[in-house]
């Protein structure tokens, strides 16, 4: 049995550098205390292309390096937009009491009872090698471009997933090799779960997902270690096999509003025939959402307030209003409200007026004939508007202004003795 600490996701850069040192060094003391034996981080340890002197990619060092002087490290490529190729090459120069391995391309990597790292020359091993302790087969993030460019773009997305499930059932004649010795097996790998939940509770579901439960399944490795989700979840299944379990750790802090489930890193306890993990909770900071439908209520806001700790807690309040009523919106009051936040993020959604079009109406010869289309899309009552018209076109402008500034009624059909008198809401609108 080999006890694995698995971190994830750390996007380490200008924007998260707090949030995430702060997190990954706690989960590194506890991985520490609980007496871990390797160490595995699967994919995004950036958040994007660091320069060497920026001051997070100095906090990522010391504490990778911090962690290789406690077991090996093992770091997976991740996303090509938050791990540019070559960004951790650097990490096999740190230097610490235990090697750190970086894996860039498809390929198995045994630990040896030394704590040194010995990879295949190739995608797998042909056998098992001498003085092996644990079995690490590593599939990082999959370059979708050159896909595309030997399938076709169009089919690129489905073709990755097929290509994939081909590739980690390949791994099963060493997996089982290792097996029979009593060794454990381990996948590690970056990308997306058919049916898995966002971080946000949103389902991914679609063919461009690059695995299904049932492929990494069927690699017969004991425990497969997920990154770029940032939701901790599990799959797990009994088999011929033994206890198989998948499972992401989610990200090692919270870096956006709205982010569900909590957030840490696992420690997994894997044999030849079984594997289990515990969470262990990294201290990520706290957010709290406020929405209101329509305009903010600050009683509302004050009562909400009183009822949550927003301490040090990251707040964001959201509305949506017409933009007639934009201005109505106090944002300093909301800030006093706030004052104790950490930090607090007013989004305003603001909605647009919009005025219906009528089709074919600059065609039309007479102006009643317009008024009668543009009453109907509207939804305005028609006959009002035409015995307004007639008013118009029959009474002179002088005679229409001294019944306004009168406030008399203006009769609407001069034509026809039976005739309403129009009201002032009526005379107001001809203008």
């Amino acid at each position: 049995m080999i006890r694995i600490a698995h971190f994830s996701d750390l996007h380490y850069g200008t924007k998260n550098q707090a949030e995430a040192d702060r997190c990954f060094g706690a989960a590194i003391d506890r991985a520490i205390a609980l007496g871990v034996e390797a160490a595995v981080l699967s994919g995004d340890a950036t958040d994007h292309a660091l320069d060497l002197h920026a001051p997070a990619a100095e906090r990522l060092f010391a504490q990778v390096r911090r962690l290789a002087d406690h077991c090996p490290v093992l770091m997976l490529q991740g996303t090509f937009s938050h791990e540019p190729p070559g960004t951790l090459a650097i990490f096999k120069l740190l230097g610490g009491r235990y090697p750190v391995h970086v894996a860039e391309r498809i390929e198995q990597v045994a630990l040896t009872a030394q704590g040194q790292w010995l990879v295949s020359a190739g995608w797998c091993f042909d056998q098992l090698p001498a003085g092996a302790r644990a079995l690490f087969s590593c599939v990082p993030t999959v370059n979708k471009a050159a896909v595309a460019t030997a399938v076709g773009a169009a089919d690129a997305a489905q073709a990755v997933g097929e290509h994939l499930a081909i590739l980690v059932r390949g791994f099963v004649p060493i997996n089982r090799a290792a097996r029979l010795k009593g060794l454990p097996t381990i996948g590690v790998s970056h990308g997306t779960v058919f049916g898995c939940l966002s971080e946000h509770g949103v389902p991914m579901a679609g063919f461009d997902h690059e695995f299904t439960t049932g492929a990494l399944f069927a690699a017969e490795a004991q425990a497969f270690m997920l990154g770029h989700i940032h939701r901790h979840q599990f799959w797990e299944r009994e088999s011929r096999t033994g206890r198989q379990c998948v499972a992401y750790p989610g990200s090692i802090g919270r870096f956006h509003y709205g982010e569900e489930g909590e957030k840490g890193f696992l420690v997994w306890e894997v044999d030849a025939d079984q594997a289990h993990f515990a969470v262990e909770p990294t201290p990520a900071r706290r957010t709290i959402d406020i929405v209101f439908d329509g305009k903010p209520d600050l009683d509302t806001l004050r009562t909400t307030v009183s009822q949550q700790d927003v301490a040090g807690a990251f707040v964001r309040v959201r509305w949506t209003v017409a933009d007639e009523d934009r201005h109505e919106v106090d944002r300093r009051a909301i800030e006093r409200l706030l004052e104790g936040a950490a930090e607090t993020k007013l989004e305003g959604r603001i909605v647009p007026v919009v005025r219906t079009r009528a089709a074919g109406i600059s065609q039309l010869a007479h102006l009643a004939d317009k008024v009668r289309v543009w009453a109907q899309v509207t939804e305005v009552q028609l006959e009002p508007m035409l015995t307004c018209l007639q008013t118009l076109s029959t009474q002179e402008p002088e005679a229409i202004v001294e019944h306004v500034l009168r406030r008399q009624d203006i009769p609407c059909d001069v034509s026809s003795a039976n005739a309403e008198p129009m009201t002032d809401l009526e005379t107001v609108s001809l203008f």
